[in-house]
């Protein structure tokens, strides 16, 4: 019989492109759900009739499921760009920056779920007996012991990131600036807390335009052979 040649189906003719598709996809999506969020989110004086609306609302059911969405989506992406920059400079600090982010929020994420879930319960409860005092129980809800979650857990995760610029940075790969906004936004995302929407909003902005930067980065290397320079290159198992 005659030798079957290879043909470009054989899995070692993708490696190079392999889960970069869906890694990108995963940051286009979070930073999608990191607009939506601030942009769904109603925002009141939170302590009146018109904030227990805001609470019972279902905009503040989907702006902090799409929160919560967008957060597991970005950890998954940040562990496929670790794998993108194995065997380079960066590898360690890609690793580091993908565990120190899913640890940073799965701490973030039962915060979000008690203020989601359980500020909706209270608005709807003031909603229906029209009993405004019950908004205090609000206080216990997000300033008692959950507070060290979002707070510890935003910080890690912060580092995570930063982490992972850096080693796109390193990694000779990327395009080495590419990591650098969306490291910044999550930088400023415990500073932005207690500001208007249209900041919030903007802080939105700026992590989507970072996840666009670092998947445009991905795809370019992967399918164009674009080096950290920006320049063409050959192409990378």
């Amino acid at each position: 019989m005659v030798a079957m040649p290879h043909t470009a189906t054989s899995p070692f003719a993708i490696p190079r492109t392999r889960g970069v598709i869906p890694t990108a996809a995963g940051l286009l999506v979070a930073g999608a759900l990191f607009v939506i969020y601030p942009a769904l989110r109603p925002f009141s004086d939170e302590v009146s009739l018109e904030g227990a609306r805001a609470f019972a609302s279902t905009q503040w059911v989907w702006a902090h499921t799409a929160a919560m969405i967008g957060f597991l989506v970005l950890s998954l992406s940040l562990f496929g760009v670790a794998v993108r920059l194995r065997g380079t400079r960066g590898e360690a600090a890609a690793r580091w920056g993908a565990i120190l982010g899913a640890v940073g929020i799965g701490l973030t994420l039962p915060y979000y779920g008690a203020e989601v879930f359980g500020l909706h319960a209270v608005g709807q409860a003031v909603v229906e007996r029209g009993d405004v005092s019950l908004m205090s129980i609000t206080d216990s809800i997000r300033w008692e012991a959950g507070i060290w979650f979002i707070l510890v857990g935003l910080a890690v995760l912060g580092v995570g990131v930063a982490l992972t610029a850096a080693a796109i940075w390193r990694s000779g790969r990327l395009a080495r600036w590419s990591g650098i906004p969306l490291a910044v936004a999550f930088a400023l995302f415990i500073p932005q807390f207690g500001t208007p929407q249209p900041v919030r909003v903007a802080h939105g902005v700026l992590i989507a335009v970072g996840c666009v930067l670092v998947a445009r980065a991905l795809l370019r290397e992967a399918y164009m052979g674009e080096d950290a320079a920006g320049a063409p290159g050959t192409a990378r198992r």
